[in-house]
């Protein structure tokens, strides 16, 4: 299997019809300026001087903006600098993320003679009502009509949600997950809001108007979520925004964020969290006092069954009285173990 690269190209906020009251794509992405086709350019030589293997699988993503409501013009520029570098065999696929109500036919014609691979979607709720109220300019009848027609002409439909949103709730988030699931993206994005500077929703927290999700909350919401998406084979590419300078510890001298469940590993938190409840489901089926648990996982599983910061060892060993010992075996697929009752407390009384 070739190695995938992305190279991301920023487009903050460029083409964007409205200012959604979580969104300052500037200081998301930590790019003041709008993005050119010279930059661009740059921006991609640079990253594939990087890329040492010769069979690697590169993508050029344009995140940030609704890249399909960009001025005509300026799109062309942007694809045909990405489209160059196909051309020469160095990349293999576009992706660019847009509004739900950014797509039609026309644009759709545009994206694929440039050979666009992936489309994501900026859903955020499937709740009209929260969809209004954060100003998001679209309801979700245009995210089923956009998903309809970007999977008819052959895209790879990605989707991206948001948790946390003001006055969305935990039923409305599951609600959000089951309807676009119902649309069959090959992929989602979950985000936990942050509260980012000079955004109207640091307004509304500072005058007391929205409270965001605790950590511990957004955690457990996003482990049902992630959870739901991987029963029906949906792979969640992204949990929590990216850790950046700017996306950073509110206490931090640089970052944009001012308040909510912000944590450099969250994803790891959520799958270390799903991790636990698959090792606590298998004590519980058990009519005995266990007393140690081995889990057998691959390599790459075996940081988040522990847990940041040994936080899953910690806590069945407080909760439950449990060890645990962990065992990797490479012959075990990624996200799958194997797990043994080792030791109960009538064997540990006899030792």
């Amino acid at each position: 299997m070739k190695k995938q690269y992305i190279i991301p190209i920023f487009v903050p906020h460029l083409g964007c019809p409205n200012d959604c009251i979580f969104c300052n794509q500037k200081s998301i992405s930590g790019q003041k300026e709008n993005m050119t086709k010279e930059k661009a350019k740059k921006i991609i030589e640079e990253y594939l001087e990087t890329i040492k293997n010769e069979e690697a699988e590169v993508e050029i993503a344009f995140y940030g903006g609704s890249f399909t409501a960009i001025e005509e013009k300026a799109q062309e520029e942007l694809l045909e600098v990405a489209y160059q570098f196909i051309e020469q065999g160095k990349v293999e696929s576009i992706r660019i993320s847009t509004r739900p109500d950014a797509i039609n036919k026309e644009t759709l014609k545009r994206l694929k003679k440039y050979k666009v691979k992936t489309i994501e979607l900026g859903v955020q709720s499937a709740n009209d009502y929260i969809l209004k109220r954060v100003n998001r300019g679209h309801n979700f009848e245009d995210v089923k009509k956009a998903s309809k027609r970007i999977r008819w002409n052959g895209f790879k439909l990605g989707h991206q949600m948001m948790v946390g949103l003001p006055e969305s709730t935990r039923i409305d988030e599951i609600n959000t997950a089951k309807a676009l699931l119902k649309l069959k993206p090959k992929m989602v994005r979950i985000y936990p809001v942050l509260v980012v500077k000079n955004t109207k929703l640091e307004e509304e927290y500072k005058q007391g108007k929205y409270e965001p999700l605790p950590l511990v909350q957004a955690v457990e919401v996003c482990k049902e979520l992630v959870r739901m998406f991987a029963d029906k084979k949906v792979e969640v590419i992204r949990v929590g925004l990216q850790n950046t300078d700017e996306i950073a510890e509110p206490e931090s001298k640089e970052s944009e964020v001012v308040a909510g469940p912000y944590h450099p590993a969250f994803r790891q938190l959520v799958e270390s969290a799903m991790w636990y409840d698959a090792i606590v489901g298998k004590i519980k089926k058990l009519n005995v006092k266990v007393k140690e648990v081995e889990v057998t996982v691959n390599p790459i599983d075996s940081n988040n069954v522990i847990g940041h910061k040994k936080e899953n060892v910690l806590k069945l060993k407080d909760t439950y009285d449990v060890d645990l010992i962990l065992k990797q075996d490479e012959t075990i697929k990624q996200g799958k173990s194997k797990i043994e009752i080792t030791k109960i407390y009538q064997d540990f009384l006899e030792e």
